[in-house]
Order: structure tokens, then C-alpha cells, then sequence
């Protein structure tokens, strides 16, 4: 029977409604409360978010109209349809950025002493002889001018590198215009400090600007007419046909490679381009009017993340917070000692992420250790997980990793990474055909004095000590028995042919995953029905799986409570009429990236917590390898629940969800401001300093008393 919850209007369109939340992003560039750098940080991630979003999604959508493929989303709307309302959404978003930067940066970063030279006019005549002898010395041997004619076909251009093209007449003859173009260098730095007569003050001015002002010495006997950056997005969406690769590794590769020629579809320009340059572009991009975007300013803003590392303007910055110690964790302890004494919970970044890379380096060099056994998604660039794998493999034990070479955008570290391993001894494999595997856990077997145990350490997040200073995730330590047991069953799957009849804990996509999600709902929604108390709180990244939304929208029809913390991609509805009238949406976006998943069921007051790395999304519930973990220890639930709680109270950084599939930011309006990521900085403080005074008593968390 058809369900009566799968009608197009009842659901959002899943690209339409990034760009909301990209949206939201950007809304902290506009939050004049925080310091100026950290609002430069959200304009120069929302730019490298849109980035992505094009040479992904947008790309992935363009593939479909050439394939003449019309089936209609959940939302009921064509790939012709979405990509008409993202043109409009993205030029707008794309001009909110240019707004604030002109209207707003340029003036504050004056203000303290930055100056970014807009136009090379203005330059002085000794700042003009700077740039002069800078082009001389360090840009010139660099450059490669290009002409373009009948002899020379336009070269081709590299994905997201920044070009100029230029406008050319030969000072010798009148005959027709000639067109060039030049790749500003990425080896060089975007921004280039100058003299300034204040010495108080950092004068600078963008390495195109540059070569702009010296393209005569490039095209020698020329007149230049014009000149105007320009930067093209290409289709990144790698295409593997992992059943015909011979060499998985290679494949990949080469496919990496192949992403720098992929079709183009976005080309940027600065306005005020010559109309001729602009039509020869177009024209030999084959690019239509809905994907030339025309901006007010410098092109690609990710050069904010660079300003933001500028020294001596700390007072532009929100104040570094140190992770802190792990509650229920001792430094000078054994862990496996302590791990086998309780599980542990591990919250990141409030609370130090070294545990885990103090967990593989200490079994990489236990002589009780026999085997470690890891899987890996992305990694930093110098892991030191990486170098204990290697140690560990090194030092006789017999170590497997799984290395998701699939990884977007990070394939060719994990490529580095994974040859690095194999060259000192690990057994590396990568993956199952079809699937990425998505999940995050590391199972390390030890033999002990009453035999053989294991140690597993769950998360949300991915293997890397960088992101996880930045990212909010959650973790698990145990040395549970049923868990160990499914811990091996993961990697004997993931390694060989070998799948469980039954699994004791752990719940696993693409096979298992949904049905259990699916059960806890129904669950819920049956309790409901008869008259019971029926509450689900889920924090995700994103939701678009149709059939989990509708199974929602059926468990809020029986009178479920659900409270969803959705940082991104919400597909779902709220203020239907009968339908998700007790369903809120909230959004947190602040200075870090909520990335944790949490499943919170009431069940009959037996409460189930899960925690997992899973979205309630079709790619993670049917085409990844994701792992849901039970969280069983009480007094570790009544901290997840509290984690739960601050965030629900959260007035300050979240967005509510509206009817019209808008967001309003709330604000606290006479409630005491709740900073959920501020606060659990502040209780983790306070949880270090109560464990420094009482150094006796063992050091168990404790929620803060005087929150606010």
C-alpha cells in the first residue's frame, strides 16, 4: 500500500536546502558579536563549501540532464528543475558574500590596520616600484604566457586555479584583437605584504593584481587593451568502475588525475570585464548565461584562511581553547588497564582527542599486543596514527587497515598513506566493491593473564588529530565482550568473504543499519498509539533518506515527540498539519562543526542511546559500511543526555526550522544565553580544575553547577 507520507510537498529538495544551511554559515560572517577574523573564517568557508557544492552536486546534476534523465527527486522536482533554482540560489548567496566584503571587511580590516589594496591605482610610487621589482624577481620566471590563436588552441585550464585573460593588439599593426591567457602561480603567496608609509599598518595586495599591472613585459610588442581574472569549476565527480579495476589503487589514481579536465561547468570573472574577453571565455568554455557568476571583488575568498594565520592580531580572533583531559582517563595510567576498569567516554574538541593516538601508539609497542586492526577515512597530513600502524607492523604484530581510498578530495593523501603502511608491513586493504566504508573503529587483541581480550574504540568522527580540534564528535573505549566479538566480525567482513549470522552489539550499513533504525522508530510510535510516553531526540549532519522521513512523519502522527539537531541537508518538513506538528529541527552553527551522531530513544522509559557515523541519508544507509554502537554504561548515558539537553537549550548559535523550510536564528529574549559549544568548553574547565584539587578521588565527570 502506498504510503499516504510520500507526497513531493511534504519534502525538501536535498541541494536546495544545503545551500540554506550554507546560508547559515554565512549568517556568522554577518554576527557582529564575534572578532573580526572569525567572521572572515565563515565567508572563506561558505566560499570553499560552494566550491565543493559545484564540482560535486551541481556536477553530478549536469550529468543527468546530458543523460536525458528526468525522474523527479522527493521533492518532485528534475534535475532541470534543481539546477534553475540553484543557479538563482547560489548567484544570490554569491553576491550576500561580495556585499559584506565591500560593505563591511575592507573598512573593519582598514580599521585595524589591514589594507587590501582594491585597485593597483591607488598604489604609491613607492609601493608601484615594490611591485615592480617583486614581478621582476619572484613572479616573472614563474609565469607561462599563453597566446591564443589559430596555431595555438587554448590551453587547457586547471580546475579552480586563478587565471587572466587578456585582450592584446599588436602595436605594429592594425590588425584584429588577439586573446591570452596567464595561470596566476599557486606556488606563490595570493597576498603579498608591501611598504606602507604607517608602520603601524599591513598593506597588502593580491599576486594577480600583480601581474596585471606588468602584463606588457609577458607579450612584449603588444598593446594590452584589457586584462581581468577569471576561474573555472570543472565536474570533480570522480566515475570508477571499481568491478573492471584491475588495480583499485591505481584506478584511483588515475581518476584523481582525470578531475583536473573534467567538463566545465562554472566560470567566475571579475566584473568589469571587457565584453569581448567575457564572450571569448564563454564562448570557448561553452558556458551558459546560469553559470557565469560575475563578482564584485577578488575571486575565490578561501584566501581569508590564509589572512587569519596573519601573526599580532589575536585580539581579531576568538581566544585558542585547549582541549582538555579526558574524565575517567589518567595520563600516567595504563589505559587498557582503564579501559578494562570502565568504558570512557571521549568528547571532542572540548576534551583531547590523544587518548586515541595514545591507544595505537601504546599497542604498537606492547609486547601483550598481537594485533591491531583499523579503519581509516581521512587522516591529516602527518598522522601520527599513520607512524604508530607502521611501528606497530615493524615491531611483528600483525596490523590491518582499512584505508577508504574513496575518501572525496582526500584520495591522494589516503593513497600516500596507504602505500606508506603496506611498505612497512600492514596488511592494507580497501574496502568493499561498491561500498565506501564510512566507519570509524580500531579493535587492538591483547593477551592477558586470563587469556586473550579486546579492546575497541567506536566513534563518530574520523582517525585525525587536526579535525578533531575543530570538529565535535563523540567516542568509545571498551573492552566489552560482545563488542569485541563484533569488532572482529567487522574486519573478517571487511576482509574477506565472511558475514555474521547475527551480530551481539553493533548494528552495521548497508545491510542491517536501516531495519534497526527503522525499528526503534516504529518502536516509539507504537508506544504512542497506546497512550504511552514516546520521545526521540537525533543529532545527524543531514537527513534525506525518504523513508526514514516518512516513518517520522508517521511517529509524529501518533504523537511522538521528536526533537531533531540537524546541522545541514533536512529534508523533512515541520508544521504539517497533522502530520509533523511534533517535529522541531534545530541547526547549531558555531566555531566548530557539530559532526557527532546521536540517537536517543525513550522506550518506555528504558532508553536506548546509540551513537554511530551515520546520516540519515540513502548513501550512508545503503552504499556505506557505518557502524551504530549501543551506549550501555549509566552513567555514561546521563552524560550523553545532558550533552542532548544543552544543545536543545542552545539560544545563542542554533536555527529553528520553519514551516516554510526557513531558518530563524533564535535569541535568548530575557532566557539566560545558552552557547552550547561555549558551555561545554567552560564545564570541561571547570571538570579539570575540580579533578586538580581533588587529586585523590578518581576523576569521573561531573555536569557543571554554575553553567551560566
Amino acid at each position: 500500500m502506498k504510503s499516504p507520507y510520500n507526497k513531493p510537498e511534504y519534502y525538501d529538495n536535498r541541494e536546495l536546502s544545503w545551500l540554506e544551511f550554507n546560508n547559515r554559515v554565512l549568517s556568522e560572517a554577518y554576527d557582529t558579536s564575534l572578532p573580526l577574523f572569525e567572521r572572515l573564517k565563515f565567508l572563506s568557508i561558505t566560499s570553499s563549501n560552494l566550491d565543493e557544492f559545484v564540482m560535486i552536486r551541481v556536477a553530478s546534476l549536469k550529468d543527468m540532464v546530458h543523460a536525458d534523465y528526468e525522474k523527479p527527486d522527493i521533492a518532485g522536482m528534475t534535475p532541470k528543475m534543481q539546477l534553475a533554482e540553484i543557479s538563482a540560489k547560489a548567484h544570490a548567496l554569491v553576491e550576500s558574500q561580495y556585499n559584506i566584503y565591500n560593505s563591511s571587511f575592507l573598512h573593519l580590516l582598514k580599521d585595524n590596520n589591514i589594507v587590501l589594496v582594491t585597485h593597483y591605482e591607488d598604489l604609491t610610487d613607492k609601493q608601484r616600484t615594490f611591485v615592480n621589482r617583486y614581478f621582476t624577481r619572484e613572479v616573472y620566471p614563474v609565469l607561462t604566457p599563453m597566446a591564443v590563436d589559430s596555431s595555438r588552441p587554448f590551453p587547457l585550464i586547471r580546475n579552480k586555479s586563478l587565471n587572466i585573460a587578456a585582450l592584446l593588439k599588436s602595436n605594429k599593426t592594425d590588425e584584429t584583437y588577439e586573446y591570452a591567457t596567464v595561470q596566476v602561480p599557486s606556488v606563490l603567496p595570493r597576498l603579498i605584504r608591501i611598504p606602507s608609509d604607517d608602520s603601524d599598518a599591513i598593506t597588502l595586495i593580491f599576486l594577480e593584481q600583480i601581474i596585471e599591472m606588468n602584463m606588457d613585459k609577458l607579450f612584449l610588442g603588444y598593446n594590452i587593451i584589457s586584462a581581468c581574472p577569471y576561474r573555472i569549476m570543472r565536474n570533480a565527480d570522480l566515475t570508477i568502475e571499481e568491478d573492471e579495476a584491475a588495480d583499485l589503487l591505481t584506478e584511483i589514481e588515475r581518476q584523481v588525475k582525470k578531475r583536473q579536465w573534467g567538463e566545465i561547468i562554472k566560470l567566475e570573472v571579475e566584473k568589469g570585464i571587457d565584453e569581448r574577453l567575457l564572450t571569448w571565455l564563454r564562448d570557448d568554455f561553452n558556458i551558459k548565461k546560469e553559470d557565469l557568476y560575475i563578482i564584485n571583488g577578488p575571486l575565490d575568498l578561501t584566501f581569508f584562511m590564509k589572512l587569519y594565520g596573519i601573526d599580532g592580531f589575536s585580539h581579531l580572533k576568538n581566544k585558542p581553547y585547549t582541549p582538555q583531559p579526558v574524565p575517567g582517563l589518567d595520563h600516567d595510567e595504563d589505559i587498557f588497564a582503564q579501559i578494562r576498569n570502565k568504558d570512557i567516554l571521549l568528547f571532542h574538541p572540548f576534551y583531547t582527542f590523544d587518548p586515541v593516538v595514545e591507544f595505537v601508539r601504546k599497542a604498537a609497542s606492547d609486547p601483550n599486543v598481537l594485533a591491531i586492526k583499523q579503519t581509516l577515512y581521512r587522516v591529516s597530513s602527518n598522522s601520527p596514527i599513520i607512524s604508530s600502524l607502521a611501528l606497530a607492523a615493524e615491531n611483528g604484530k600483525q596490523v590491518s587497515v582499512l584505508v577508504e581510498l574513496k575518501a572525496r578530495f582526500d584520495e591522494e593523501n589516503n593513497i600516500i598513506w596507504a602505500r606508506k603502511l603496506e611498505q612497512a608491513g600492514c596488511h592494507v586493504i580497501y574496502g568493499l566493491v561498491g561500498l565506501k566504508t564510512h566507519s570509524k573503529i580500531t579493535l587492538v587483541v591483547r593477551r592477558e593473564k586470563d587469556g586473550i581480550r579486546r579492546y575497541v574504540h567506536l566513534g563518530t568522527g574520523n582517525y585525525n588529530d587536526s579535525t578533531a580540534k575543530q570538529y565535535t564528535d563523540m567516542g568509545l573505549f571498551t573492552c566489552s565482550q560482545p563488542i569485541g566479538e563484533d569488532a572482529t566480525a567487522v574486519f573478517n567482513m571487511l576482509s574477506g568473504y565472511s558475514e555474521p549470522a547475527s551480530w551481539n552489539k553493533l548494528s552495521l550499513a548497508p545491510l542491517w543499519l536501516r531495519d534497526k533504525f527503522m525499528e526503534c522508530i516504529m518502536r516509539e510510535t507504537e508506544h504512542a498509539r497506546n497512550g504511552k510516553k514516546a520521545h526521540m531526540i537525533v543529532k545527524i549532519n543531514s537527513l534525506c533518506d525518504a523513508k526514514i522521513i516518512a516513518a517520522l512523519y508517521e511517529a509524529s502522527a501518533a504523537g511522538v515527540k521528536i526533537e531533531l539537531i540537524i546541522r545541514g541537508i533536512c529534508s523533512l518538513k515541520v508544521g504539517i498539519a497533522g502530520i509533523s506538528d511534533n517535529i522541531t529541527v534545530h541547526s547549531i552553527v558555531g566555531n566548530y562543526l557539530e559532526h557527532s551522531r546521536i540517537f536517543y530513544f525513550y522506550n518506555d522509559g528504558n532508553e536506548d542511546i546509540y551513537m554511530g557515523s551515520a546520516d540519515w541519508m540513502p548513501r550512508n544507509l545503503d552504499k556505506r559500511v557505518e557502524i551504530l554502537f549501543p551506549v550501555d554504561d549509566v552513567e555514561i548515558k546521563e552524560r550523553i543526555k545532558h550533552i542532548l539537553d544543552i544543545q536543545l537549550r542552545d539560544n545563542v548559535k542554533t536555527r529553528i526550522k520553519l514551516a516554510d523550510s526557513s531558518y530563524k536564528q533564535l535569541t535568548p529574549e530575557g532566557d539566560e544565553p545558552i552557547n552550547s559549544q561555549d558551555y561545554f568548553c567552560r564545564e570541561a574547565i571547570e571538570q579539570t580544575r575540580h579533578a586538580k584539587k581533588e587529586k585523590n578521588s578518581p576523576r569521573v565527570f561531573e555536569p557543571m553547577k554554575n553553567p551560566l
